[in-house]
């Protein structure tokens, strides 16, 4: 990195790119907020993961000492899209009759395999909703001490009147208090509120509730915001770096969070607000009533009927990042399949760099396209402009190959070490990576023997009968003078 560099990145609470500097130099704290266990992520809350994974990879590559916080909800009324506050774990329970912990246990063992197969690192620290019901009383307590919460039937509301006397709120999504009575819907527990802004801390027990703590105020669950006020603040502090998530968490989930910090402790709790933007199918936001909804897993498995056929996990990731994360991204099978080519490319030019051997000379610019992919991450993580930059050096490695260009052995040794480095560990893109690797390679070995003695024999349509049934389940072969291929 030039000295004249610095990270650059967007805070949704200024609305601009801000130089980063840390409360601590040298280090990051990073809060994301993680899944909600009443059902497997859709492949948007995916996206957001993966995006917030590649920051999470680029301070790393940077040399911060990252603290990476993602929290599970696995307790506690989530706020629907018509500001109903549900007990979404319950309801998912009582459906599928099982238990809650059955529930809780199910999709989180779903995401966590999720997270092997789209290659996320783990965070440092994963804490539950109901492994903090203590610290969240703690929090509510104290919001109750400062003069912002008040109590009605057994519940806690947090008293969006009296913050707004000290406290601006909106300051996140920009939405003003009077605008917002005008959007807003009759609501459960409407009656037990002093203000129609005002929301719940605490939920007083009902009698159908499967997941019940006691608490000062009686019987109980909490609500969906303290959790996340009260998980980051304890393993991050009372203020810290970075707070993430999906950029449909912006209103209410994150304003709501900030008042509470504020109203407890009071300061917002992270100086940098980031926000992952949302994930469009054929053009259109993805959603169940549009037939446009699919899962993580559906795609790989080709199990979706919105795609003829099945993408390895890993050009699904790359397709992601194609886009930049403050970008909504169209999910398409033309833009997928174009995606699924540029990943071959990137393939096959890391088995030619392999064979490349060294000249005495280096007659193209390394340093330069190195701090033009440094750049690209210093830029607000600007994946698309850093696979450019990958694209670059697949260039040269054609050209190396067949003479056009030349690097002497140490500048390919350099060259070989950072293009590896930014591929896998930055982008996080691996090749192969699913399990039993080692049984498909000895299958596709016999696979190809076969089709080459149809090869020899010029039977030519068991030779294609082959080669498209394995396009069919995503696996490519390519024929050469050298040989045939398979990825």
């Amino acid at each position: 990195m030039n000295a004249d560099q610095s990270l650059l990145l967007y805070n949704s609470l200024s609305g601009k790119k801000e130089p980063f500097i840390p409360l601590h130099e040298g280090r990051v704290g990073m809060y994301v907020c993680g899944p909600t266990l009443y059902s497997e992520p859709h492949m948007g809350n995916m996206r957001t993961f993966i995006n917030f994974d590649f920051i999470y990879r680029c301070f790393l590559f940077l040399g911060y000492s990252v603290k990476y916080v993602r929290n599970i909800t696995d307790a506690g009324h989530i706020t629907n899209s018509a500001g109903l506050e549900v007990d979404s774990i319950g309801s998912a329970a009582r459906l599928e009759q099982l238990q809650s912990l059955e529930i809780v246990y199910k999709y989180n063992v779903k995401f966590q395999e999720l997270q092997r197969l789209y290659n996320l690192l783990p965070p440092n620290i994963e804490p539950t909703a109901t492994g903090h019901i203590q610290e969240q009383i703690e929090v509510i307590e104290q919001i109750f001490t400062n003069g912002f919460a008040y109590e009605a039937n057994g519940s806690v509301y947090f008293d969006v009147k009296a913050y707004m006397q000290r406290f601006p709120y909106g300051t996140l999504s920009g939405r003003k208090v009077e605008e917002l009575e005008h959007e807003t819907r009759e609501l459960n527990a409407q009656d037990e509120k002093r203000f129609f802004a005002d929301f719940a801390l605490w939920k007083k027990a009902q009698p159908d509730d499967m997941q019940i703590w006691r608490s000062p105020w009686g019987d109980g669950n909490p609500g969906w915001h303290i959790e996340c006020t009260a998980m980051s603040t304890k393993y991050l502090g009372k203020q810290f770096d970075i707070h993430g998530g999906g950029m449909d968490l912006k209103f209410p989930h994150h304003e709501d969070e900030i008042a509470q910090n504020c109203g407890s402790f009071g300061c917002n709790p992270a100086r940098y607000w980031m926000h992952a933007n949302m994930l469009n199918v054929n053009g259109q936001k993805m959603s169940k009533s549009l037939g446009n909804f699919f899962l993580p897993k559906e795609i790989v498995e080709g199990s979706s009927p919105l795609f003829s056929k099945p993408y390895a996990a890993s050009v699904v990731r790359f397709f992601m990042l194609q886009a930049h994360y403050r970008s909504t991204l169209d999910i398409t099978e033309e833009a997928l399949n174009a995606s699924e080519k540029g990943f071959e490319r990137l393939v096959e030019a890391t088995g030619i760099l392999q064979k490349i051997i060294p000249s005495d000379a280096t007659t193209w610019d390394l340093e330069a396209w190195k701090n033009a992919a440094v750049g690209a991450i210093l830029d607000d993580f600007n994946a698309p402009m850093l696979i450019a930059q990958l694209f670059e050096a697949v260039r040269i490695i054609h050209a190396m190959n067949i003479g056009n260009a030349q690097m002497t052995s140490e500048d390919l040794t350099d060259f070989t070490a950072f293009f590896t480095q930014l591929l896998h560990e930055v982008l996080g893109i691996e090749f192969v990576h699913q399990a039993g690797n080692e049984r498909l390679e000895g299958v596709m070995e016999v696979m190809l023997a076969l089709r080459q003695q149809a090869r020899s024999q010029q039977d030519w349509a068991t030779s294609d009968m082959i080669r498209d049934g394995l396009a069919k389940v995503g696996i490519q072969i390519k024929d050469s003078k050298e040989g045939t291929t398979w990825s």
